[in-house]
């Protein structure tokens, strides 16, 4: 597995060696020894999936507190832009945000540390996503911000006559309204 590490402490890309031959694929998704190995440690206790048309936009969500979420997510078949935003109030990345392609075809993955707040746009019809935790959810412990808060700057690829939302988020707070604060 190929580790490549961001400009934010603690968000890294995992790219999974891929045996393919003529009867499809085979690759290893996770797994725990490896990444100690690279100093890597999460213990995942729960799996989630989802399934959304294209044009769908989820987020910007986060756990907080001492229910904060680390996160390993992928894309089983279409594709998103995956974006989170560092919102822990010690890093040097702070305020700012990261922005990926996840796609059944690319097999890449991201590795979210707990406290970023996440988001994702659906790019192909029917598109499955997937994402491993490291603590349970806990509806009193959810928090967001607006996907289009001009001031994360995000350049979403869908555009905004296409947008589809949940009520919920489109009415989550501004940035500037949250009293959010993650530390290291």
């Amino acid at each position: 597995m190929k580790i490549t590490e961001t400009k934010f402490p603690g968000l890294l890309v995992l790219e999974p060696t891929v045996f393919e031959d003529h009867r499809g694929y085979f690759m290893e998704t996770y797994n725990e020894q490896k990444l100690v190995k690279e100093g890597i440690q999460y213990t995942f206790v729960q799996d989630n999936e989802s399934k959304s048309q294209k044009n769908v936009i989820r987020g910007l969500h986060f756990q907080y507190g001492e229910y904060a979420q680390a996160k390993l997510v992928r894309v089983f078949s279409g594709a998103v832009q995956d974006v989170v935003v560092d919102l822990r109030k010690d890093s040097p990345t702070l305020g700012q945000h990261f922005s990926i392609e996840l796609t059944g075809r690319n097999r890449l993955q991201l590795l979210i540390p707990r406290g970023f707040a996440h988001g994702f746009a659906v790019l192909e019809e029917e598109t499955v996503f997937f994402y491993k935790c490291d603590n349970f959810y806990s509806k009193e412990h959810e928090g967001g911000f607006r996907f289009d808060d001009e001031q994360f700057g995000i350049k979403w690829l869908v555009s905004e006559a296409d947008r589809v939302l949940s009520d919920r988020d489109r009415n989550l707070p501004l940035y500037q309204e949250g009293l959010y604060n993650f530390s290291l």
